[in-house]
């Protein structure tokens, strides 16, 4: 099963409706997939343009264009996908074929479900990773002042960058309220060099930010600049205003981005409600580097204690399993934006301690 922000995404090429029903439905409940089944083979290039899958299962025998040659098309197309051929005819020459024409995998069937699930779980993770180094995702990451976007997302963002995605900051005041401006933009600058982010900083009015414009044309231009496949805002249960309106203006503003999530601050609510638990195990030293950025803050708000913080993301581990997680809100979520297991590895050069 994908432990991931997203699960994997199988594209199921086959001509026989009934064949295609029973892998749509293994993948879908053993293998936490998301399944595109293709019944008729004309329509499989585009609909593997508009999936954007992280493998694809096609079979040979198939009126209009064989396997074999669809599989031609993918290795052209999509050279560091992983495509797995299927057929119902034993032959030597088949496997030949496939073996000639690159595929990954060469099944006959019937497929056994287990070794269904068990060969898209290990492909669709390996494509994934592919996808990623080929293409990195560029993450947006709002808040309304200097370390909301650490404090509730701060792993998750660790995990993006140790997996070689972009990663945006987008902070629209000073917090001139809760300190010296000053001294929290250079906290922040701080905080965005250790993690590798790129930060845009705005200066909005602390517990003013509007709803409407200025900020929702301020959010729309970074939107256009980066042009990312992710964001992560404020949800929309809050009792700070400037965080409630922050959502507001970020759901207009990102009208055309795949993938919304909003993430806990300490201000939130009981009302607010995550459906989505984000394993950062690993990176939970790398938020902390970040937070300590923020000495104005540490030295006075208790809920940046680290053994809050901590505690904090065990607690909601009970969820998301690991030992520590990161809660959101799906607002939408149609992007590929899994943070690769992989990517631990690399958490250790964000674990400096930055004050």
């Amino acid at each position: 099963m994908a432990n991931a922000l997203q699960k994997y995404r199988v594209c199921v090429i086959e001509d026989d409706p009934d064949v295609a029903l029973y892998m749509k439905t293994v993948l879908e409940k053993r293998a936490d997939a998301v399944v595109l089944a293709i019944t008729n083979p004309a329509l499989a290039l585009d609909g593997i343009a508009d999936f954007e899958p992280d493998m694809v299962i096609t079979d040979i025998e198939m009126p209009g264009i064989s396997g074999l040659d669809l599989l031609k098309e993918l290795r052209q197309s999509y050279p560091g996908m992983p495509v797995v051929v299927m057929t119902a005819h034993v032959s030597i020459e088949y496997a030949v074929s496939a073996l000639r024409s690159q595929a990954d995998e060469f099944l006959t069937k019937p497929i056994a479900s287990a070794d269904l699930v068990s060969i898209v779980t290990r492909l669709a993770s390996k494509g994934r990773l592919t996808k990623a180094a080929q293409d990195p995702q560029v993450v947006l990451a709002v808040g309304a002042h200097p370390d909301d976007v650490e404090i509730g997302v701060g792993g998750i963002l660790a995990a993006h960058r140790a997996a070689g995605n972009r990663v945006v900051i987008l902070t629209l005041s000073r917090g001139a309220r809760g300190g010296d401006a000053d001294d929290r933009q250079h906290e922040s600058l701080a905080a965005a060099e250790l993690l590798g982010a790129r930060l845009f900083m705005e200066d909005l009015e602390d517990t003013q930010i509007s709803a409407a414009d200025p900020t929702v044309s301020i959010i729309e231009r970074v939107v256009a600049e980066v042009r990312p496949d992710i964001v992560y805002t404020h949800s929309a249960h809050e009792r700070h205003q400037d965080h409630r309106a922050v959502h507001s203006a970020t759901l207009v503003a990102t009208r055309s981005v795949r993938t919304v999530c909003c993430y806990q601050s300490p201000s939130a609510t009981i009302d607010f409600r995550p459906t989505r638990f984000v394993p950062i195990d690993g990176f939970t030293e790398a938020k902390l580097a970040l937070i300590r950025c923020y000495q104005s803050q540490t030295e006075v708000r208790a809920y940046l204690d680290p053994d809050f913080v901590l505690a904090t993301a065990r607690y909601w581990s009970r969820f998301g399993g690991g030992t520590s997680c990161e809660p959101l809100e799906v607002i939408k979520d149609t992007a590929d934006i899994s943070v690769p297991a992989s990517s631990i590895s690399n958490a250790a050069r964000l674990k400096g301690d930055r004050t």
